[in-house]
């Protein structure tokens, strides 16, 4: 890897000719182009205070709706405390505690108050990629457990389950007389392909599908006096798929919840699991959302705790973790959303990852008799191909690359990784294979790169005559133009190594974003690594060293021996005479292997097997050049040019009158 590097460092210091300086003016434009379209423009920053401004109404509103919940609950509590009436002993009166009771659920969920006593009831609904258990309570999936991964180690075959069911929710509220309903608390009856369901596991039928409804009645009787005004969810579940339908109805509900809304609220959140044998620090484990009228996706920082609102239409929302995530897609669009993204401290699951939410806004008409919301729910693997297979941009999710050049890069990688992963082959010969054909596809790139070297390397005799000829700093506009005359003269340029290279740059960003994103190298064992997605570790140290970790993992340190010797080589090779500039970056360079060690010893194991492979082909793409370029041939090469006449340049021409005028300055500093 040092050698990208390498030729980036030395583009600062190389004498610049003619052709050298298009060079410089390409990097110069693509740098400044990129810092350009960084920069928010006016509109951007227009939407970041509108962005401040919603989450500051939010946070009043929510103030408004939890004073209206405390006032509900201290008129029940004082209602309760003047129906209970005490006995001669000092004992409740049973009748009247009852009755108290009935009153109190009356008066704080109305229409719903049949639905808020019961007993929790939880049954589940298997396919073949998931065994989806549900609750009567809040008729809401309690846990999903992903059938075809296991959490780390593999050994202890514990299954991937998507988050934490005792601290997940999942609660649509709305007013309704003058109440704040919450079916988070309510029970709810259950139907099962439109039929009433007791109880007991599911199994979809191969091939088929199963409709799941949880329906809550709103009347005070139950179901027996009145089944024509009920709210239900209905899930739509398929034989092998990881995403399914979740319906949100409302049927003759025009005069229970309030006529002058036009939304409910649907409130998500849940507490991630950590199923990785690490964290790994690059990769995006945040609330991720895609607007409604935008092909972009959209993300919370990851790096700390933070909360969004959203004002416009929103179509996804997603909890994302590194390998999975948990989504849900409305195909209509949300009206807004509030998304939050934090780490809780004490959590009491030893497997607490990160807390994830969202306030969701569900359109409402509260003239029509049925209302209709239908939405997606996805539980399963951040699979490129099966993300992309949905055409909501879920994809892109996936960390591969914010520019596009490296994301158009990643999206070849990822179709080649997957054909030759579809062979059945271990995932250390696809990578090994990988790199060989992304070698091929940079030998012309390389070649070029190596030519320029060896004809640097044939002039260097000569440029190191010219450095003691012109010794003093005075002669240094001499010196550079009698450089850049031998260039010239041999057909050779100081970044006609460089550019080649800064080509391969993008490969080098796009690879290793895409090996730590990459679901394929989870828990796929190679050599002596047991899961190349993280690190492997032949040797737990008793401690911790800074910056380094408490392990050793021998690819990263075989890619940083590697990488050692080549820097040796190619600085072997390196021209320092007519550049004493180089000799420091020479030394800068032999720390790069160091911080790699640093960097990669907690990375994903394949990415490290990666570049240790490409290192290795480079040296016998070295030796084949050599075979390729015969240095005697390259010198009586120059030779033939020199004995041509040369032309000046109109640049020459410049250079050649900007010395005379400096001359000629120095003579009347001198008088």
């Amino acid at each position: 890897m040092g050698h990208f590097f390498l030729y980036l460092c030395g583009l600062i210091s190389i004498k610049m000719n003619k052709s050298s300086l298009f060079g410089f003016i390409l990097i110069a434009i693509i740098l400044f182009g990129w810092m350009w379209t960084m920069q928010p423009s006016k509109e951007e920053l227009a939407e970041q205070k509108r962005i401040q401004d919603s989450i500051m109404m939010a946070r009043r509103e929510a103030a408004i709706l939890d004073s209206i919940r405390l006032a509900e609950e201290q008129r029940v509590a004082d209602s309760i405390a003047q129906l209970i009436v005490p006995t001669p002993d000092n004992e409740v009166d049973s009748v009247a505690y009852a009755a108290a009771l009935l009153k109190q659920q009356q008066d704080k969920f109305g229409a719903f108050a049949s639905a808020a006593e019961g007993e929790e009831q939880c049954w589940t609904v298997e396919n073949q990629l998931q065994r989806i258990t549900f609750s009567n309570k809040g008729g809401y999936i309690k846990q999903v457990v992903l059938k075809e991964f296991y959490d780390y180690p593999p050994k202890d075959s514990v299954k991937v389950v998507s988050f934490d069911p005792e601290t997940a929710v999942f609660d649509l509220s709305f007013f309704s007389n003058n109440r704040i309903i919450n079916t988070s608390q309510l029970y709810f009856q259950p139907f099962v392909n439109g039929e009433p369901y007791q109880g007991g596991d599911l199994t979809v039928p191969a091939g088929g599908q199963l409709a799941v409804a949880m329906r809550l009645y709103a009347n005070s009787l139950g179901e027996s006096s009145n089944g024509d005004h009920y709210l239900e969810f209905v899930y739509t579940i398929n034989d092998d798929n990881y995403m399914f339908d979740f319906d949100l109805r409302t049927v003759g509900m025009k005069d229970i919840i309030a006529n002058n809304i036009n939304y409910m609220n649907l409130d998500w959140r849940v507490d991630l699991l950590q199923h990785e044998k690490n964290i790994d620090r690059f990769i995006n484990s945040t609330v991720y959302y895609k607007p409604m009228n935008d092909n972009e996706v959209d993300k919370l920082n990851d790096r700390k705790s933070k909360e969004e609102t959203i004002n416009s239409s929103v179509n996804w929302v997603s909890f994302k973790e590194r390998f999975f995530c948990n989504v849900l897609v409305a195909k209509n669009g949300f009206a807004s959303a509030k998304i939050g993204n934090n780490t809780e401290e004490g959590a009491k699951n030893s497997k607490y990852f990160k807390t994830m939410s969202t306030s969701l806004e569900v359109p409402y008409d509260f003239n029509a008799e049925v209302n209709e919301f239908p939405m997606s729910f996805y539980f399963g693997p951040n699979h490129f191909k099966t993300l992309k297979s949905y055409g909501l941009n879920l994809q892109r999710q996936i960390d591969v690359g914010n520019f596009f050049l490296i994301r158009w890069i990643n999206y070849g990688v990822i179709y080649v990784f997957n054909w030759l992963g579809s062979y059945g082959w271990n995932y250390g010969i696809v990578i090994l294979i990988l790199t060989i054909l992304i070698k091929i596809l940079l030998f012309p790139i390389a070649f070029k790169s190596y030519k320029s070297t060896a004809i640097t390397r044939v002039l260097k005799p000569e440029m190191d005559a010219i450095a003691a000829k012109y010794p003093k700093e005075e002669d240094a506009m001499k010196k550079q133009q009698a450089v850049m005359n031998l260039q010239k003269q041999a057909g050779a340029s100081p970044t006609s190594g460089c550019i080649p290279m800064l080509l391969q740059f993008p490969i080098l960003i796009a690879v290793f974003r895409f090996f730590p994103s990459s679901i394929e190298l989870r828990q796929q064992p190679f050599l002596w690594a047991e899961d190349l997605s993280t690190y492997d570790s032949i040797w737990d140290l008793p401690f911790n060293i800074p910056f380094y970790g408490d392990h050793v993992s021998l690819f990263c340190l075989l890619m940083t021996i590697t990488t050692f010797i080549y820097t040796y080589v190619n600085n072997k090779q390196m021209d320092t005479g007519a550049n004493p500039q180089m000799k420091g970056m020479k030394v800068m360079m032999y720390l790069m292997p160091i911080m790699f060690l640093g960097i990669f010893n907690s990375y994903s194991a394949g990415l490290s097997y990666y570049y240790m492979l490409a290192n290795i082909i480079t040296f016998l793409q070295m030796f084949v050049f050599r075979k390729m370029i015969n240095e005697d041939k390259v010198r009586a090469t120059i030779e033939e040019n020199k004995r041509k006449p040369q032309k000046k340049s109109r640049f020459m021409q410049r250079l050649e009158e900007a010395q005379k005028a400096q001359q000629q300055q120095m003579r009347n500093a001198k008088r």
